[in-house]
């Protein structure tokens, strides 16, 4: 068997080119129309709209920090600062678990910003030559002044964009108007094709939605969307793309939705396309129940789904919103509207759990509109998912697995002929397994700004338990002192200990009997040398680690 140190030393080598190491600030003002990679020794900062552009491929390192600049601190004229990948150029952005790929602003030192710092810069923009249901297929991008010819569209379904894959984008959304509703998304895909790749990734902290879809094809696995502004996930103009395991939380400081899904738009609800995606194992946690949250246009609802919008849940979790989980546009006499595609088939819930809606307790009560709550009721129910913890401070108390004995843990289904090979085969419904590993551990802010509950991992005495793990270390990184939790399932002899690159004992936070519950010891970094650290709490029959940075 391999040794702790052995593992824990390949491990550091391994996350030597995350963000804490980037030395040199290169700010990018000009475009990009050649071939370019960015490498993780280098902070980038984008100093106004940078578009890729001619055909060409961006290339950046695993570990790689991008960083918006503010409005006020723009020197090319650019009213806010993005990236663009133009159609026909690529984005290649494959980071990796321990050494993700993150956009953040300017202002981000890594523990300094709150989940509530919103509109700091731009976002991501992705655009592709794929269809959409558009009167023409060279529309331009919402959030991009027309005259810069951001556009996107076109015939070819499986464009490729890129790749995106262990992805971060923080605390954007900037308005470049100043008109409301024109933001910018977190991460926006026009006329992406599914030729593009779409997995592990997270926008956190974004003004307007999260990700949003403007027509095209491209599917998307592993999504983290937390805290934004308005909706998680917005699609819209003719998306027919695939989804799973897509994780939504809301803050109670603003209303948002988990979906908004729109059909024709602009171009009419008969539109073609329609907007037709398959999507399974989401979980959607809201503002909360008793939430009272600003807004309106159902910004309280779990999903609202208009102008003709079609699409699939499959074996899904919403839970924890103020008002009610569906809310499907009914218009009066002929027009065609997405009650119109419940009957005809285009859309429709199946085996889905919804549990904790201010409108009431039972599908009924909670669906909006009496010619949908008994569709819907035929194939999904009303019961309490039982996950491991909902709540929106860092306190590493977020755990949205299901419980062992939740009817989350079985119930899945894929013999649905919407459902075909590229969806993967689980048991459980919602984003996360029973008892599971936390997908989203380690590479995202709902992570290292300390909000999940960390996940443990058998030592070499036995299974982990349930209960058992290292909730987070904050703030990290850290500069001077940090916050390290844990918890045991019983009491027990246990130990936190930190590490250094050579797998060193550095230091000792807590050694002999422990309490059963959560636990909180200090770490004091200020003696420690700049760097990558692990902290390792051992029980007696588990063992969890996190990585904690420690800057000067």
């Amino acid at each position: 068997m391999r040794s702790f140190l052995t593992t824990l030393c390949l491990a550091l080598v391994g996350l030597l080119a995350g963000p804490a190491h980037a030395q040199n600030e290169v700010v990018v003002t000009a475009d990009i129309d050649q071939n370019t990679t960015w490498t993780a020794d280098n902070t980038y900062i984008l100093n106004g709209l940078v578009f890729v552009q001619n055909g060409a491929d961006l290339t950046i390192e695993p570990g790689t920090v991008i960083k918006g600049r503010a409005q006020e601190n723009i020197t090319s004229g650019d009213g806010a600062s993005a990236l663009i990948i133009e159609r026909g150029s690529r984005l290649l952005a494959d980071g990796t678990p321990d050494a993700p790929i993150i956009f953040t602003s300017e202002f981000d030192d890594f523990g300094n910003l709150t989940h509530r710092d919103r509109e700091l810069w731009g976002g991501v923009i992705l655009l592709g030559r794929a269809s959409t249901n558009q009167p023409t297929q060279d529309n331009a991008i919402e959030g991009i002044p027309e005259s810069e010819g951001a556009l996107y569209g076109g015939t070819d379904d499986d464009d490729d964009s890129g790749v995106l894959r262990y992805v971060s984008i923080r605390h954007g959304g900037f308005s470049i108007s100043g008109v409301e509703g024109d933001e910018i998304n977190g991460l926006t895909m026009g006329g992406v094709g599914r030729g593009t790749t779409i997995e592990f990734v997270e926008v956190y902290a974004n003004f307007d939605d999260c990700f949003e879809w403007f027509g095209g094809t491209v599917d998307a696995k592993y999504l983290v969307g937390a805290f934004c502004g308005d909706d998680t996930y917005d699609y819209d103009q003719g998306w027919r793309g695939r989804g799973q395991f897509w994780l939504s939380i809301h803050d109670d400081d603003v209303a948002g939705r988990g979906g908004e899904h729109d059909g024709g738009d602009a171009a009419g609800d008969d539109a073609e396309p329609l907007s037709r995606p398959v999507i399974s194992n989401v979980t959607y946690i809201g503002s909360g129940q008793t939430a009272t949250v600003p807004g309106g246009d159902n910004n309280d609802h779990a999903l609202a789904i208009r102008d003709a919008a079609g699409g699939f849940y499959f074996n899904s979790i919403f839970t924890d919103y103020p008002n009610v989980a569906i809310n499907i546009e009914d218009l009066d006499g002929d027009a065609v509207d997405s009650r119109t595609r419940l009957e005809e088939g285009d859309l429709g819930f199946f085996d889905n759990l919804f549990f904790g809606f201010g409108a009431g307790s039972s599908i009924a009560e909670i669906v909006d509109g009496t010619f949908a709550d008994a569709t819907i009721a035929a194939t999904n129910a009303y019961a309490d998912p039982q996950l491991g913890g909902i709540c929106r401070t860092p306190e590493a108390c977020l755990d949205p697995r299901p419980a062992g004995s939740s009817p989350a843990a079985t119930g899945a289904q894929f013999t649905n002929g919407e459902l075909g090979d590229w969806f993967d085969v689980v048991a459980y419904r919602g984003a996360f397994a029973p008892n599971g590993p936390v997908w989203a551990a380690g590479w995202t802010a709902l992570d290292t700004e300390g909000f999940l509950s960390g996940p443990a991992v058998p030592n070499e005495a036995g299974a982990s338990a349930d209960s058992f793990g290292l909730g987070t270390v904050y703030p990290n990184p850290v500069r001077g002192t940090a916050t390290v939790r844990f918890e045991l399932d019983r009491p027990q002899a246990a130990t936190v200990a930190v590490y250094d690159l050579l797998g060193r004992e550095v230091a000792v936070l807590a050694s002999g009997a422990q309490p059963a519950g959560r636990t909180e010891v200090t770490l004091d970094a200020a003696a420690l040398p700049a760097g990558l650290y692990v902290v390792r709490l051992v029980g007696e029959t588990a063992a969890a680690t996190q990585k904690v940075v420690v800057v000067r």
